[in-house]
């Protein structure tokens, strides 16, 4: 990592206003790059990280991967959130719920810790118009210190990237949760066979795509470069996933990045 690369004076500034904070850490790039600006400015932080049946396990090991590499103790609240059955019926603002579900649990550990103010990787490039869970955030004063700074997703990137960090280029991950049709009742069993296909595909070479559960079978959305790549692959894919699903589609509306 690149220690002497600066903060931009507008993180300065507000870690300066905001001196021990507790942070909702993802592993992804957004909080990634918070939590080394954050230490960067001398802030107190303590992140920690939610781990959910909507979470997959790479996402927690890059987590405790850049925690170790800035020697930050990563604290993980394992959470159940099937056992809710507003969540676990999946309706379609169910990110609101779970999002107010899993930032309550957050917002109780992180004040028995002696941390009153919690952060979110939240960017500027966000749209919280468009997002049921921003609510909850917002009714839990939640604080979004990118959003709050106008620094976007490129520039997150790029300074995360001049940093050194090895999230900088990482793909945008929603949770898994996203992969089921909304009123599609979410199970631990569709969760863990959606997870370990795309960890197949993954392995396969593949980048940037999502298997989402359609009717029982898997409908596979790639971004239109990689069409050509699963033609020629086809066979193999369809070896390594049938017997999780009904069927194996390839769904030829090129993905679009989340």
């Amino acid at each position: 990592m690149n220690e002497t690369y600066p903060v931009p004076d507008s993180l300065q500034q507000f870690f300066r206003a905001h001196p021990k904070a507790a942070l909702a850490f993802s592993g992804g790039t957004d909080s990634a790059y918070l939590l080394w600006a954050a230490q960067k400015c001398g802030c107190d932080i303590k992140p920690f990280f939610i781990k959910t049946a909507f979470q997959p396990e790479f996402e927690l090991y890059d987590a405790a991967c850049l925690a170790d590499l800035l020697d930050l103790p990563l604290t993980v609240i394992e959470l159940d959130v099937l056992t809710d059955p507003v969540i676990a019926s999946n309706p379609s603002d169910r990110c609101y719920y779970c999002k107010r579900y899993l930032f309550e649990q957050l917002k109780k550990r992180a004040d028995r810790c002696g941390y009153g103010t919690i952060l979110d990787g939240t960017n500027a490039s966000d749209d919280v118009n468009d997002r049921p869970g921003m609510k909850a955030l917002e009714e839990l004063h939640i604080v979004s210190p990118l959003r709050l700074c106008g620094i976007t997703k490129y520039q997150v990137r790029e300074y995360s990237n001049e940093a050194g960090l090895f999230t900088a280029k990482k793909p945008s991950y929603a949770c898994l949760a996203t992969r089921i049709p909304a009123g599609h009742r979410i199970t631990s069993s569709d969760l863990s066979k959606i997870e370990q296909s795309e960890q197949i595909l993954h392995d396969m070479g593949f980048t940037d795509f999502r298997i989402r559960l359609f009717h029982g079978c898997a409908r596979i959305q790639l971004p239109k470069s990689s069409f050509q790549k699963a033609l020629d692959q086809r066979e193999q894919i369809l070896l390594a996933l049938k017997s999780s699903f009904e069927g194996v589609f390839l769904d030829l509306e090129s993905r679009k990045s989340e």
